[in-house]
């Protein structure tokens, strides 16, 4: 991997082969659930507005540390978002999972801030290069992860279905962030041929950095118009899914493994035990 804006871990495992890996994540020990009500992994679908507030900790360090750093530098800190839902779109729209806010995304925005906040951490992100950065989400639903990241890269830009772009702007608005908004409907672009997707997806400029892709995985159907996306819109990728069907995540791996101009690798340590999620990070070679 060429780029500097992301630190594989040292436990990281290339992936190789999608049924072992399949193996590997599903024989792991399940732990007591962290929140017995997950159910499909919406955070809350029963209203239009949500307050998130993500407490952000510093670690416990030395006490000879913590004597040269100045009064006030080791507080707690909060970081609040407001964000607008669409629950009635959830009901009533098929096939529409974006409108509300999933715990993947709320959980991943959680780990990125820690980790920029904690000066003793080893971030997953390289917040020096990501300053200068252009980072593309996938399926950004809500728009909560644009709205905590945006702050933080030089350029953002959300992608999703037309009918979800003005709830990502809105949120944007609302939570003053600095957010391009574009449509991309990965079924258009799968069925479009590979010479004309850039008529459909037109090349970014500043030229793309990393794709996001937090908790898009979840239908068959859509396997394969994800990968096509993934493909076209960058060559460094990030990747968090929640672990719920293995016939689905069996079916991502092996239908991105196949592309065969992708290197991938699970991220170990990923998110704490008692998350059910896993993180890929893969590169074009």
């Amino acid at each position: 991997m060429n780029s500097r804006l992301l630190h594989l871990p040292e436990g990281s495992e290339r992936v190789l082969d999608a049924d072992e890996e399949v193996f590997i994540l599903y024989s792991r020990p399940t732990p007591p659930p962290s929140d017995e009500h997950r159910g499909l992994g919406y955070l809350d679908s029963n209203t239009d507005t949500l307050t998130l507030a993500f407490n952000l900790t510093t670690p416990d360090l030395p006490s000879d540390v913590k004597k040269k750093r100045r009064k006030g530098a080791l507080r707690e800190k909060t970081v609040e978002v407001e964000l607008a839902q669409d629950k009635t779109s959830l009901r009533s729209r098929t096939g529409d999972t974006g409108s509300v806010v999933w715990k993947a995304s709320v959980d991943f925005a959680q780990m990125i801030l820690q980790q920029q906040y904690s000066p003793a951490s080893s971030p997953l992100l390289d917040f020096e290069e990501l300053r200068g950065s252009h980072i593309l989400e996938l399926g950004s639903g809500t728009g909560l992860l644009s709205v905590v990241l945006a702050r933080f890269v030089h350029h953002y830009t959300a992608t999703d279905i037309a009918e979800l772009l003005p709830l990502i702007r809105k949120n944007a608005t609302l939570n003053l962030a600095n957010v391009r908004v574009e449509e991309l409907n990965w079924e258009t672009l799968h069925s479009t041929p590979a010479s004309r997707r850039n008529l459909v997806f037109p090349p970014h400029d500043p030229p793309v950095d990393l794709i996001l892709v937090v908790d898009c995985i979840y239908h068959p159907s859509l396997v394969g118009p994800l990968l096509s996306a993934i493909d076209h819109s960058g060559s460094l990728v990030l990747v968090v899914m929640e672990l719920r069907a293995d016939d689905v995540t069996r079916a991502f791996l092996e239908g991105w493994l196949s592309l065969g101009n992708w290197e991938i690798w699970r991220v170990e340590p990923g998110f704490a035990a008692d998350n059910p999620y896993v993180m890929w990070v893969g590169w074009k070679i």
